[in-house]
């Protein structure tokens, strides 16, 4: 027997391509801001040139990142070079599906707040996973005192992760009263 849709549903349903298409422009937009930054990055940067930003608080420098965020494969004692840039390469492909199967799972009942954080995560962990696949390491140049080097990508994966986290926490089930 087929089931008739709701206005509501129907509803949702026109709402949810421009949604779509929001967020697919977030990302590749994003996706090009990062690359466009890290291009910038290299041609002024890479002679060891640094710019002050705002003295003694942020500066713009650029570093070959070859390991992971905060050099979690040096802490680990993972040796570095190629067979650690590859297996870089595979965790990083894997988190980016868990990402995006975890996107596509919670797309229905996700909140706009949901679909922008995704998009945050995705566009940044492309951007990083095509740096290390193209260079075999990611550009880094945002530098902030007492803080490891990052890029745009960096800052898109930690807001988006943040959108996503807080998102969740203001859409949680209620709790059913105790009988």
């Amino acid at each position: 027997m087929k089931r008739r849709c709701s206005r509501s549903e129907i509803a949702m349903g026109e709402r949810n391509f421009p949604l779509r298409a929001a967020v697919l422009l977030l990302a590749v937009g994003l996706f090009g801001c990062d690359h466009a930054t890290k291009i910038a990055a290299h041609a002024s940067l890479s002679q060891g040139r640094t710019v002050p930003l705002i003295d003694g608080i942020v500066e713009l420098r650029y570093a070959a990142n070859d390991d992971t965020a905060f050099s979690l494969l040096r802490t680990l004692g993972v040796a570095r070079g190629a067979a650690s840039t590859g297996a870089l390469v595979a965790l990083a492909s894997l988190a980016f599906a868990g990402v995006v199967v975890a996107w596509i799972a919670t797309r229905k009942r996700a909140s706009i707040a949901h679909h922008a954080g995704f998009g945050l995560v995705v566009a940044g962990a492309l951007g990083n996973l095509v740096d290390r696949i193209a260079r075999g390491y990611v550009v880094d140049f945002i530098h902030v005192s007492r803080w490891p080097v990052f890029n745009v990508a960096d800052v898109a994966v930690v807001a988006g992760v943040v959108l996503v986290g807080l998102a969740s926490m203001g859409t949680r089930p209620p709790r059913e009263a105790p009988s």
